[in-house]
């Protein structure tokens, strides 16, 4: 599921120097940090409902997310503080969106989680054919990015509501169904090593699955105790949470640094 590469080769059409791409590493580090933005989003989306009113808090969700979206079409590479950015607000904004849908206008969970499945699937479609390939090292262009954002809004999407399918819907409850997805989340990396499919259908199936496995999490941490949750509540939990993808950052940025480091040794060394 690794896909490290935060610069594209040289074009080969062009034969310029590649440009550089606008998706962090795919580490460890990537990994936990966007566990924690799903964590992060489904249970701030909560609070910030209960605290101003879903109707403000859907409101303001949107500009900023459109604001976040906008400050990350127009860098020339990769920040990973406005990336990261705009990822929580996909979530913030997605869940809040998932759930009007669900608790505003009825939409069952089943229904909309297989119509996602299937927007998603065409997108993905159409990304491979306009641009050849669904890698995410090779997101450089204002198309190729706008793909991959549409993609992680579809996959949050889809995440927000196969985890309320599972949680609620089939009453498997927060915790349990957490636990299942951190089962089937290590689908991919145990396919990838037998080679039964590539690195980037594994990063795109464990992309999608990260959703439910922060969200169920999260809630579990923040419901009450008579939804099977520690009661710990949402502000709380969300206040935890953004101290600990911080903190994530920080040291994410400090190996990279460190990388840096080490091939700049090796290079003089050679």
């Amino acid at each position: 599921m690794a896909q490290h590469s935060t610069l594209t080769r040289p074009d080969e059409r062009t034969g310029r120097p590649a440009r550089a791409n606008k998706v962090p590493p795919v580490d460890g580090w990537f990994w936990l940090i966007k566990v924690l933005t799903t964590g992060l989003g489904e249970v701030l989306s909560d609070f910030l409902a209960r605290v101003a009113g879903p109707v403000p808090a859907v409101g303001g969700a949107g500009l900023l997310f459109v604001a976040a979206i906008a400050v990350q079409l127009r860098l020339r590479r990769c920040v990973p503080g406005v990336y990261w950015a705009v990822v929580v607000m996909v979530s913030v904004f997605g869940t809040m969106v998932a759930d009007v849908a669900h608790v505003a206008l009825g939409v069952p969970y089943a229904l909309s989680a297989g119509s996602l499945a299937v927007a998603l699937a065409a997108l993905f479609v159409v990304w491979h054919r306009v641009e050849g390939s669904l890698a995410i090292d090779r997101v450089t262009g204002l198309r190729r990015e706008l793909f991959y954002w549409a993609a992680v809004l579809l996959t949050f999407a889809l995440g927000t509501a196969v985890g309320d399918l599972t949680a609620a819907t089939l009453e498997l409850g927060y915790l349990v169904a957490g636990v299942g997805f951190a089962v089937l989340i290590a689908v991919p990396a145990v396919a990838a090593k037998a080679r039964w499919v590539g690195p980037v259908a594994g990063f795109w199936w464990a992309y999608v699955l990260t959703r439910p496995l922060g969200a169920s999490f999260a809630d579990w941490a923040g419901v009450s105790h008579q939804r099977g949750g520690l009661d710990l509540g949402t502000g709380r939990v969300s206040a935890g949470l953004a101290v600990a993808m911080a903190v994530a950052l920080a040291l994410s940025a400090g190996a990279a640094r460190a990388r840096t480091r080490r091939a700049g040794a090796g290079r003089s060394a050679d």
